[in-house]
This record gives C-alpha cells, structure tokens and sequence, in this order.
C-alpha cells in the first residue's frame, strides 16, 4: 500500500518563537521542513544570536520566500536582498533582517531541524 502524508503549518508538528518571529516545523517522509514568520523590525543577531551568543547564523538554508522581504549579509560583507518569489541557498556564515513594513514569510527546505533550536 502506498502511503499518503498531508500536514499544513496551521497545525506545525513544532513551533520554536521568538521575539519578532516564530519558526514553524513539520516533519515528513524523513524531511523537516520549516516556515519562518518575522515581522517588521526582526533581525536575527538581536532576536536569536544573542540568546545563543552566536555573531551570525551557523545553519545551511535552502527556501522560497512567501512573501515580504529580507536581506542576507554575508559574514564576507556581500549583502543580498529576498523578495516574494525568491528560491535561495544560504551559505552558514550570515546575519538577516526584515526590510520594509511587511512580515517576511519563507519555507525552508534544508536546514530547518537546526534553525533557532535551543539544543
């Protein structure tokens, strides 16, 4: 028999929040897949690196950006901008922030098990 999962983020199997955002988890066919939510004002050095004393953000990500926009700063000072339509691959190494009045929303297909965890 052929198995079918269906899952949406309105039920998240996980949800880790923060202040400024929450990062919503489901786990499927040996996947986790995330969906982050940040709002005007979320940076992420000030709303989680400093919980964890990290400068920049460690984890890999490869994602489609919802809706809204964010940049990705580069610890090697390149400065890229994400906007509604937007597939990315994020190296480990990076600072990111909300731009503009919008939330920021983006799925994260690679690296959402280690994305804010409190580990």
């Amino acid at each position: 028999m052929y198995e079918v999962i269906l899952k949406r983020f309105e039920k998240p199997d996980e949800t880790r929040s923060f202040e400024k955002g929450k990062f919503e988890l489901v786990h499927l066919g040996g996947m986790t897949i995330g969906r982050a939510t940040y709002q005007p004002g979320w940076k992420w050095s000030e709303h989680i690196g400093r919980a964890t004393g990290a400068k920049s953000c460690t984890v890999e990500h490869v994602g489609m950006v919802i809706s809204g926009k964010a940049t990705a700063a580069m610890d090697d000072g390149r400065v890229i901008e994400m906007k509604a339509g937007d597939v990315f691959y994020i190296a480990p190494g990076h600072d990111s922030w909300v731009v503009g009045d919008e939330p920021y929303v983006s799925l994260h297909m690679l690296g959402a098990s280690d994305y804010a965890s409190r580990k």
